[in-house]
């Protein structure tokens, strides 16, 4: 069934949405969702490899009765990914997982581009959800058009004695900065992704979402250089919701 779907407001591209009565950007935990069965394919593998991944996917998302999460594939190549997201929302899903996430951050440019392609191909009814992101990137992800990201991300640094904080994650072998219990590093690591979410939904209610963007673009090079590949190639993209004053 279908919840009511609200775009409340957006700055820049980025959208405060209101869907199953719920604010995003927000912090999703796929553990409690059905999510298609699909076919994996690594990120930068030869095209055919790719397209077979994707044909297996529509193919077995097809099969399914009860998912309505689904996964993006199409590895490096963006025209896949558009076909594959396309088909997808065909089949009746409405909200669809990026693949390849933590290789992506590690591309800007393939980043930024497959983003605002997805977004201009997708309806708007459907949400993007981004697997795997530091707190730091999520302001940005989000102004591209990210609606949700995976609170696993802060389960896994968890086992590796990794803190997460806004702007940065610490190795605590290295960093000493607290002596957590592995439960307690993983709420407190569930608790950062969910602080930067929070700063994002109320900087988008006072139409400062760029702001926060160009703070975070400062804490590490692939945040930087995806700013400035947006700005320098997508700066219709981003006019196209900005407020004029």
């Amino acid at each position: 069934m279908t919840k009511k779907f609200e775009i409340k407001k957006h700055d820049g591209p980025g959208r405060l949405t209101k869907k199953h009565n719920q604010l995003t950007p927000y912090a999703i935990d796929l553990n409690n969702y059905q999510v298609a069965k699909d076919t994996p394919t690594a990120y930068n593998v030869e095209r055919e490899i790719a397209e077979y991944g994707v044909r297996k996917t529509l193919e077995q998302t097809e099969k399914e009765n009860d998912a309505k999460i689904a996964v993006i594939h199409g590895s490096k190549y963006i025209d896949l990914r558009c076909q594959c997201a396309k088909k997808l929302e065909e089949l009746g899903y409405e909200s669809l997982i990026i693949a390849n996430s933590d290789d992506l951050l590690l591309h800007p440019e393939d980043l930024i581009e497959l983003i605002i392609k997805l977004r201009e191909t997708i309806q708007t009814t459907t949400y993007l959800i981004f697997p795997f992101a530091e707190p730091s990137f999520i302001p940005l992800l989000t102004y591209l058009g990210i609606d949700a990201f995976n609170i696993e991300t802060a389960d896994y640094y968890s086992t590796l004695n990794v803190l997460m904080t806004p702007t940065k994650n610490y190795d605590l072998e290295v960093y000493k900065i607290y002596n957590f219990t592995p439960n307690g590093l993983k709420e407190y690591n569930r608790n950062s992704i969910n602080l930067v979410l929070r700063e994002v939904r109320e900087h988008m209610k006072n139409n400062s979402l760029r702001n926060l963007v160009e703070e975070r673009a400062v804490t590490s090079p692939q945040n930087t250089s995806a700013l400035r590949i947006l700005d320098k190639r997508y700066s219709d993209y981003l006019l196209k919701y900005t407020q004029l004053y």
